[in-house]
């Protein structure tokens, strides 16, 4: 099974008059804006700007811009579109962390992560996450921009980034392969450019960005010869690591727990534990009773198939009847039309914890992803207004939230085992995974055996870490979370930087 989980890390922004206004940095040489629908190669907008983050003030420049990417002879062939924000207040950039974001799609823009998550202004929402009026942004007192620089980049057909040369194939951009390489070349470009060689230096990618990301540890390794300190997977996808048969239909069962436990739908004994004390339990049944029933398949006896199925049922909110009538395979589609069906509801993809409501009750899957209704309509104002009124770039160009990026190749994908490499030939490198709950496309079960299958003689455990929320693919949605989330990375940053004249060595 290949999971290439829509990276849909949404947020309602739009602007807010109560923010500091930004100023430009005296003597920059910014260029001036002019209206149009083609992009430069290469430009800057340079603006200067505050955030209180845990109480104190952090003065940052924001660069919003373009750099080229060039073919093998020195020709330009795309721009890439980048939001830079770098901490003002420090001059020494050599130990200072820089982190560089993507968000996933394939095909979609750093929107996300960069307006909800990390960066220095957040969306407002309410605090599990879902739209209020009027829309708007604000300071975001969680980012990690106390503790790391950060750039987020916008692959090519995405936000403002665009293939310039009209003879250059979209295959030179499409496809899991091509896509690593004309970014870590990007990557080295922008680095070089910045002066950011001796800084200590890290990933994050969310969803199909997680696939990205894994795969460029190694591809800046060897032929960049750029190395890392860490990699940060936010919702991971299956990274490549092959599942499918028996293994895929058990790995679904804990999420199906964790959702159905947010919607109640579980008998009491559950229901009243705490999520994260019943979540082991399940993942017990899973591994050391479900998958092999599975794999036994018909050689199983009517009562021991009776005996799982019950336990299935118990742990999933689901009927009896309908995991026998599918065999215990029970597809997520299934699941997000029939937990709630008796009620009328189906619930969300993206994150469960939403509801839809479908022309009819029947059926094996609902009409539409919930939670894309609550998500979507406030994404694009607010992207488009941060830019122009507050990073002051402006251009007729229109920003891709979501761009066309197919057909993509998604042959090769061992980026799993790429990452595991990666890590294996450089001991400097850690791995942080940040998986919510009710995350119904990148499941956190799944981005567990991830990590059990990369490293299945356990020699890298040590700089390995996962960490679970109550929420869904965007965790940091909900208030509790986008303040945990942000913490849990500011650590990692931290704890994976080496003590001065520490060597990289087993």
């Amino acid at each position: 099974m290949k999971k290439y989980c829509l990276s849909l890390a949404l947020f309602c922004l739009v602007s807010m008059p109560m923010l500091a206004q930004p100023k430009a940095k005296p003597g920059n040489d910014n260029k001036e804006n002019t209206h149009g629908r083609t992009l430069d190669a290469e430009s800057s907008v340079v603006t200067e700007n505050t955030v209180t983050i845990k109480g104190q003030k952090i003065p940052y420049k924001a660069t919003a811009g373009t750099l080229p990417v060039w073919n093998d002879e020195g020709k330009v062939i795309a721009g890439l579109f980048y939001t830079y924000y770098e901490r003002s207040d420090i001059k020494d950039r050599s130990n200072r962390p820089l982190v560089i974001s993507f968000n996933g799609g394939p095909g979609s823009a750093s929107v996300w992560m960069h307006l909800a998550y990390t960066g220095p202004r957040v969306l407002r929402i309410d605090d599990e996450g879902y739209p209020i009026m009027p829309y708007g942004y604000e300071e975001n007192p969680n980012s990690i921009l106390d503790v790391a620089d950060i750039v987020y980049v916008d692959p090519v057909n995405t936000g403002y980034s665009r293939i310039l040369d009209k003879d250059t194939k979209g295959s030179t951009f499409f496809g899991v392969q091509a896509d690593i390489r004309y970014l870590a070349e990007w990557i080295n470009t922008f680095v070089t450019r910045n002066d950011r060689w001796a800084s200590p230096k890290f990933l994050i990618g969310e969803s199909y960005g997680t696939t990205r990301v894994s795969g460029l540890a190694l591809e800046l390794q060897n032929s960049q010869w750029m190395y890392f300190n860490g990699v940060i997977l936010v919702s991971p996808t299956d990274l490549g690591i092959e599942r499918s048969g028996p293994v895929e239909a058990a790995l679904r069962l804990p999420y199906f727990s964790a959702t159905a436990w947010y919607h109640k739908a579980l008998a009491n004994d559950l229901q009243q534990k705490q999520l994260e004390q019943m979540l082991p339990e399940v993942e017990q049944f899973t591994m050391n009773q479900l998958l092999p029933a599975i794999a036994k398949g018909s050689s199983l006896t009517a009562t021991e198939k009776t005996a799982i199925i019950q336990k299935f049922a118990h742990f999933s909110g689901l009927k009896p009847e309908v995991i026998e009538q599918y065999n215990m395979d029970i597809s997520t589609n299934l699941f997000w039309k029939e937990l709630l069906r008796d009620k009328g509801y189906t619930i969300g993809r993206l994150d469960s914890r939403y509801l839809g409501i479908d022309k009819q009750d029947g059926g094996v899957r609902p009409d539409y992803n919930a939670e894309l209704t609550s998500w979507l309509h406030s994404f694009t104002p607010a992207i488009n207004m941060y830019l122009r009124n507050e990073l002051k770039y402006i251009t007729d160009l229109k920003y891709n939230m979501f761009g066309s990026v197919y057909p993509w190749d998604r042959s090769g994908d061992r980026t799993g085992e790429n990452l595991r490499q990666a890590m294996s030939s450089n001991p400097y490198l850690h791995l942080l995974v940040q998986s919510g709950y009710f995350d119904g496309a990148c499941d956190y079960f799944n981005a567990k055996y991830n990590l059990w299958q990369m490293d299945p003689a356990g020699k890298l455990k040590d700089r390995m870490s996962w960490k679970g929320y109550r929420s869904g693919h965007m965790m940091y949605l909900r208030k509790p979370d986008l303040a945990q989330g942000n913490q849990d990375i500011r650590e990692f940053i931290l704890n994976a930087v080496p003590k001065a004249g520490q060597a990289a060595k087993y």
